[in-house]
């Protein structure tokens, strides 16, 4: 019999309706690793924060269908990777996902893995550069569970991959295709955006900033050109803290006094949501109209790419070789 190997992957997540969106906001800052305030007062600025942004957010979703896509884009993710991984016949790779402020949650996904009877589970985050706030919450809310059921079952963490060529070149490959279109390049600026995070978090340690530029200067480096006008900014800043710079919003008006089009590239999102399908689609696109750019072209995220697909499952093996 082949020996079992459970890939659990996750993400953000999203709210799946517009009834969900305040839960869901409740969720994400009642986080501890979001709010790092002790209770009762962070259950107090989650409930506040919540009140207060639902409305905006629903008006958000309400631009995009209602509701978050990226449960979907995940599930068609781990499908793809699941076939992938199974495609030599030598074990059995069954993918599972979780969201960490959304349905399905850990706690939801925990029992069907415990059910499958792996020999192995190998933890697979969606976030290619790791922070506290995304890979390290995932992963606290997914061994609580697991202990709370006993899946005493050998596992491995795959931590992070910002600069791995499956990922950097699925990036790079896409902007050299919308570059084939343009016809003078050199009109152009690559903003490299990527969420933004409170200064705060990135002087008490946390490694983002580093590895999301370090995921830039491969982008670069694929891209093979050096002249390539660009510059690294941080998108969806929210509350009054101090954020890690320059704003993708700022870059926006300065390409305009610099007379220079866009091309917005987003490198810390592998599948598309409100930040990429509202924020850089719509409110950005605004902005750039306003301040007299006459072209803006976006960068999709990876999603189900090929190369992206082939990268995590060929991660995958090599974690569990090891």
């Amino acid at each position: 019999m082949n020996k079992k190997t459970a890939i659990v992957m996750f993400n953000l997540g999203g709210p799946d309706n517009l009834d969900a969106v305040k839960p869901f906001l409740f969720n994400l800052f009642y986080d501890p690793a979001i709010i790092t305030v002790r209770n009762p007062f962070r259950w107090i600025i989650a409930k506040i924060i919540s009140s207060r942004r639902a409305p905006i957010a629903q008006d958000i979703y309400r631009l995009i269908g209602g509701k978050s896509p990226i449960l979907e884009q995940t599930l068609k993710q781990s499908s793809a990777i699941e076939n992938k991984l199974n495609s030599n016949g030598d074990q059995d790779y069954k993918c599972f996902v979780f969201m960490r402020y959304w349905h399905p949650f850990a706690k939801e996904i925990v029992n069907d893995v415990k059910s499958y009877q792996p020999d192995n589970i190998i933890l697979l985050p969606l976030y290619p550069q790791y922070s506290v706030t995304t890979t390290g919450t995932g992963l606290i809310e997914w061994n609580k569970q697991a202990q709370n059921i006993n899946l005493n079952i050998p596992y491995t963490v795959i931590k992070e991959y910002p600069d791995h060529e499956f990922f950097v070149d699925t990036i790079a490959d896409m902007i050299r295709e919308k570059i084939k279109g343009v016809k003078n390049p050199s009109q152009y600026r690559l903003l490299l955006s990527a969420h933004g995070l409170p200064k705060k978090t990135i002087e008490a340690g946390d490694p983002y900033q580093k590895q999301v530029e370090l995921t830039c200067e491969a982008v670069i480096k694929s891209l093979n050109n050096e002249n390539l006008d660009h510059v690294v900014c941080y998108q969806s800043r929210v509350g009054p803290l101090e954020w890690i710079g320059p704003s993708t919003d700022d870059e926006i008006e300065r390409a305009g006094k610099d007379q220079k089009n866009i091309i917005m590239v987003p490198v810390a999102f592998v599948s598309e949501h409100s930040e990429t399908l509202v924020e850089l689609d719509i409110e950005y696109k605004e902005l750039a109209d306003e301040v007299g750019i006459d072209d803006y072209i976006r960068i999709e995220t990876v999603g189900a790419q090929q190369k992206f697909i082939d990268g995590l499952a060929e991660l995958v093996l090599r974690n569990y070789r090891n």
